[in-house]
């Protein structure tokens, strides 16, 4: 029996039929009306802004094939010739639907991409590199969670070479319970650092979280890790024990002497970053920063998995583009700008700041400024002002930043370090990031100038970029902001 029929998503999710319209030949998945494909399952899921319920009509218009609700009540009038299941839960019925079509993906390796930082980024060069030889579909955006991971695998094709799932984690549990839909034949665990310590408690409950997805690595898989610290590997071989009879094939990344695959000779200037591979394999990419060497390693590894020379891995390597609003040079206003304000945690935030460093004055214009705009990190728990207070010491004894602004209450535990080695006027305290805020740090700045932007999500600093655009943009990526994920 074909998977996608109506009654066969009914027998698997459960519930009851409101209305069986029209039959129609169903695949893929959407959470926005906007985002179906003829004969699309589109799941009625409420989202903080809006409710999917309301859209059913327009979903319909989309010739979706099939609708799954758990609210009646909120649909309103039924749209005619729709099949409409009722469920108990419109997010755990994905996801069921999701673990389940996961088993139907015969030849396709599924590829699991988790860590602190750099997973985004290493799933779009995994993409980059991958999509060159082979068909094959990728998480889009950040869709990490117990949303964007099943329907990204809702969304994958029979015949597909390739599937790559970003996984994520905000509490403990939530990896586990993504790792049973996902089942990864390949495993990236790109970095740990301090990461959702509000939930996660301490870099001990970091690596016990991120290490759980391979507690569901299938047969003959393979789980790439950092080289440091080394309690992961020793947590990843101890889980992998438990579910392997064979003895675990563990690739570790890094730039210490014990790695497998070990990254040096680095060298990162405005276009992208070349480095070496146990000495002997020169790669570049066109991506900023010394830590993005170490994701494009992740990215050898796995492509090597799946049959690709070192040539191939190389000539597209060059080609890839990373993800938006990390470590993306733009230019708006005139202003150089290196957007990383996608999110922050400690680790990344000194990786922005040393990339910043880096790249020297070879960016903005004569007589420019070199600004860094750091906004608070979030979710960090009890940890979050010492973690503050050791940003402010890396700024206070980096000899590159000519100002700095500090934006959010937690960069309050920066800021009196920083006035007690610069003194006032080079030290700009923003309480909060608001649109003027924002709109007012873009005033201080002037064409030449060079600025980082870096601050978690919910600080959203790329509005200083769209300000500094006037709400366009110059460049390629510059100013321009990335929708949220919406759902309706």
């Amino acid at each position: 029996m074909s998977f996608w029929t109506p009654d066969n998503i009914k027998s698997i999710v459960g519930g009851t039929w409101l209305a069986r319209g029209a039959s129609v030949d169903l695949g893929g998945a959407a959470i926005d009306s906007r985002a179906v494909r003829p004969g699309a399952v589109f799941f009625a899921l409420r989202g903080e802004k809006t409710d999917g319920h309301r859209f059913l009509a327009a979903a319909a218009q989309q010739r979706a094939g099939l609708a799954v609700v758990d609210d009646p009540a909120a649909c309103g009038t039924l749209p005619a010739g729709l099949s409409v299941l009722r469920v108990g839960n419109v997010g755990q019925a994905m996801l069921r639907l999701a673990g389940e079509y996961r088993q139907t993906l015969e030849g396709t390796r599924v590829i699991s991409v988790s860590g602190s930082n750099g997973k985004t980024t290493t799933t779009r060069l995994l993409e980059g590199v991958l999509s060159a030889h082979r068909r094959g579909t990728a998480s889009p955006k950040s869709f990490n969670n117990s949303i964007g991971v099943p329907l990204t695998i809702l969304n994958a094709r029979r015949g597909d070479a390739f599937l790559i799932c970003e996984v994520g984690t905000n509490a403990p549990g939530e990896i586990a319970a993504l790792a049973r839909v996902v089942r990864p034949d390949i495993a990236v665990i790109t970095s740990i650092g301090r990461e959702h310590l509000e939930g996660l408690g301490s870099i001990g409950g970091v690596i016990d979280e991120e290490s759980s997805i391979v507690s569901e690595l299938q047969p003959g898989g393979l789980v790439i890790v950092p080289d440091v610290p080394s309690e992961l590997t020793v947590r990843v071989r101890a889980r992998l024990a438990s579910v392997l009879r064979t003895e675990p094939n563990i690739v570790r990344v890094g730039r210490g002497s014990e790695a497998d695959l070990r990254v040096g000779k680095v060298n990162t200037d405005g276009a992208g970053t070349t480095f070496w591979l146990n000495d002997r394999v020169r790669l570049r990419v066109p991506l900023v920063g010394a830590h993005n060497a170490l994701n494009a390693a992740n990215v050898v590894a796995v492509a090597r998995r799946m049959g690709l020379d070192d040539a191939a891995i190389a000539s597209t390597l060059e080609t890839c583009v990373g993800a938006e609003m990390r470590l993306r040079l733009e230019r708006a206003g005139g202003v150089d700008v290196l957007n990383d304000a996608y999110n922050a945690n400690p680790e990344s935030m000194l990786a922005a700041l040393e990339t910043f460093a880096s790249l020297g004055r070879t960016l903005g214009g004569s007589g420019g400024q070199r600004v860094a705009i750091v906004a608070d990190m979030l979710e960090l728990g009890d940890a979050g002002p010492e973690a503050h207070r050791e940003i402010g010491e890396a700024i206070a004894r980096d000899g590159t930043i000519d100002r700095v602004v500090l934006v959010g209450p937690l960069m309050l535990f920066a800021a009196d370090r920083l006035r007690r080695s610069w003194g006032a006027e080079r030290v700009m305290i923003v309480p909060e990031a608001s649109d003027e805020a924002c709109r007012e740090i873009a005033s201080t700045l002037r064409p030449g100038d060079f600025v980082l932007l870096k601050g978690s999500r919910r600080m959203g600093l790329e509005r200083v970029a769209r300000a500094l655009g006037g709400g366009g943009a110059e460049g390629a990526g510059a100013a321009r902001a990335v929708a949220a994920d919406r759902v309706g």
